[in-house]
Parts: C-alpha cells; structure tokens; sequence
C-alpha cells in the first residue's frame, strides 16, 4: 500500500476567522479568488473528486457524489507559514509564533552574520526576493556582499549571485547562520536565495536550499520507526530537517515534482510519498500573478489522470496545502486560511465540512498504515 500526500503549497480555500490578527485584509480565498479573477477555472478531475464541495471555485461545480472525501482544515497552530502548515500535517502543534522581523533583523545579528560572511550585507529588510535582487543585484555584484531579506514569515532569507558567491560558500553561509539563529531569534527557515542573470534580468534559480529549525518528533518519525518508508518529494526533507526520511529528491518545478512522484509510484511497492508543488507559492502567490496561479492549478489537474492510472486498489491520495497566499490580496505575503483536505482512497466519498487540525492528514496517514 502507497499513500500519496501532495500539498498545493499556498492553495488555501478561505480566510481563517482569525486573519486580522495575522495582518491580512479580509475576504482571502486563494483558490476562489484566483478562479473569480480569470473567469473560472478548467480542472474537471479536481471537480470529480469534489473539490467544488470544498469551497465556492468559479468553473468548478459541487457534487452530490464526490469521488474522494473533501473538506476544510482549520489551522490549530499560530503562524501562517511553511514550517508551521507542514509540521501540524505531521503532527506538531506550533503554539508559540516563531518570532518574525518587520523591522529587519537587529545588529547583533547582523554583526555575527557579517562575521561569516565577511562582509557586511545589503538589505536586511523585508521585502519580496524578486525585487530585491532587481533593486540590490547590482551593487552584490559589485562589492559581493550578500542580500540579505526576510518577509511576513519566519525566514533568514541569503540571496547571492551564483557567479560571484559559489553555490557552496553561499550553503555554507546558511548553515552557519542556522546555527547562530538560537532563541530567543530561533527563525524557523535559513534559506539560500541563488540567482544568475545581469542586471534588468536577474532570476533565482532552482538551487534553494531550506534550512529549517529541528522539529519535535512527528509523524513521519513514528513512520520510520515501524518500518514505513517516507519518500520526500521538493523541499519536504528540509521541511523536517530529514527527520524520518527514508529517500529525498529534489525538483525544479511543479512539473518535475510529479514526475518525480510518478517514479516513485513505479517503483515503491509500499510506503509514504511526501510532494511538495511550491510554485503555487514561490512563483505565482508572492509575486501575485493571478493568470499564473491559474493555468498551474489546471496543468496539475490534467496530470490527475496519470497519477489515478499508477494507482493499487488500497492505495490512498491527499491533496491539501500548507498556507495560503492569495495572489489578488494586498502585499506579497501568505494568507492565513483554510486548506483543501481531499482523501482519495476505496472509501465513499463524502463532504466532510470543516475540520479542525491540518494534523488530520497525519492521523489519516498513520490509520492508513494501521499505525
């Protein structure tokens, strides 16, 4: 038996009642909003399994009879980001926020930082990593002092030039600055930015690196401890720092991402596959572009058919996401609401309501395996 939980990271179906006290205006529906803003969306293999149940999706229509069991995740952790949306899947509840940096980050940090680097570095702002680079790139390439950012979230965030920082001084700058970052700074995610290009036309490249805070034990820890194998797909492994992980791919972009999960459905006779789709969030949602975010949800929904084709008869999927990041809202950051829970697998389907805990994935997971 195979269960296959790929996560649409930053596909959130619905403001949570407590969205102001993250920052964010009201009305945050990723998915709804971006179907209301190009006219309505084409994903009939979503709209079988129930997806229109789920949340109002312009185009996509609500069943009587949805192929899978559909609903709502009501987030119980504070935070709005990655680690926190991926470590309540796993089973760990975050209830104290990581501390976060609207101001950018204070001397004494950056002090130590500039210690590792050796140079003092650009930024140390908020900000969006795209214009960072666009507005910064020039004078790293001149001094090469490192861009350093960070956002809404609970990042340390290290952009560099692949030419003028070597992809390996730049990991290594991370993994330093990870284990400087001690409360009461314990940032949740160190993350190497790399980019190449010339000025006017700079572009990161699928080089990150995610350098996250150790986590508590989690579900995929008690996985690997009765002999389940945990096969991580995209940036899953940096997520738990490797905790519980059997095998561990990286990817370039959603398409890569499923293929990657394809051959893993070929190959693995019996396990936990663990995808990650982060274009959704990194290229679409932050940088706000509707039309985007759009045609990725209807390029994932033509890839559902192959996925159901490599499918056993006991074999489980989950869709869900980990935050949302409503690319028609204000600003670039993520958006606390509601994610998808669609359980496909021999059971009836259903319209489950809203849920409370994204952990129901993981209690999903561990009953699957008779856990």
């Amino acid at each position: 038996m195979r269960f296959v939980t790929i996560v649409l990271d930053s596909g959130g179906v619905g403001a949570l009642d407590d969205y102001a006290q993250y920052g964010d205006a009201a009305g945050a529906n990723t998915l709804g909003n971006v179907a209301r803003s190009v006219g309505g969306l084409a994903l009939p293999n979503f709209a079988r399994l129930g997806l229109g149940n789920v949340t109002s999706i312009a185009g996509v229509a609500s069943t009587l009879s949805p192929r899978a069991r559909v609903g709502r995740l009501r987030e119980q952790s504070r935070g709005k980001d990655t680690i926190t949306g991926h470590w309540e899947m796993a089973g760990i509840i975050t209830a104290e926020p990581f501390p976060t940096y609207p101001s950018g980050f204070p001397e004494e940090l950056i002090a130590e930082f500039t210690r590792i680097t050796g140079k003092p570095p650009l930024g140390n702002v908020p900000a969006s990593g795209t214009e960072i680079i666009e507005s910064l790139g020039p004078e790293h390439l001149a001094t090469g002092r490192p861009i350093l950012y960070t956002s809404a979230d609970s990042v340390f965030q290290v952009a560099a030039h692949e030419e003028v920082v070597p992809l390996a001084t730049l990991y290594d700058w991370c993994e330093r600055a990870r284990l400087m970052l001690v409360p009461p700074h314990n940032v949740n995610r160190v993350i190497a930015r790399p980019f190449v290009g010339k000025p006017g036309a700079f572009a990161r490249t699928p080089n990150r690196r995610d350098y996250a805070i150790e986590p508590p034990p989690s579900v995929l820890d008690r996985l690997a401890e009765v002999g389940v194998g945990v096969h991580a797909v995209g940036k899953i492994c940096d997520i738990y720092c490797g905790h519980g992980v059997t095998t561990s791919v990286r990817v370039s972009d959603n398409r890569d991402a499923m293929e990657k999960t394809f051959e893993l459905m070929d190959r693995v006779a019996h396990g936990f596959i663990f995808t990650n789709l982060n274009d959704f969030d990194s290229k679409y949602g932050h940088r706000r572009n509707v039309r985007g975010y759009a045609h990725a949800l209807e390029e994932l929904d033509a890839l559902l058919p192959r996925l159901e084709s490599l499918l056993q008869p006991e074999d489980h999927v989950i869709f869900t996401a980990d935050h949302g990041c409503d690319p028609t809202a204000p600003g670039t950051d993520h958006t606390r609401e509601f994610v998808p829970f669609i359980h496909r697998s021999q059971e009836a389907g259903a319209s489950l309501g809203d849920l409370d805990g994204l952990d129901t994935v993981g209690k999903t997971v561990l009953k699957a395996f008779g856990v």
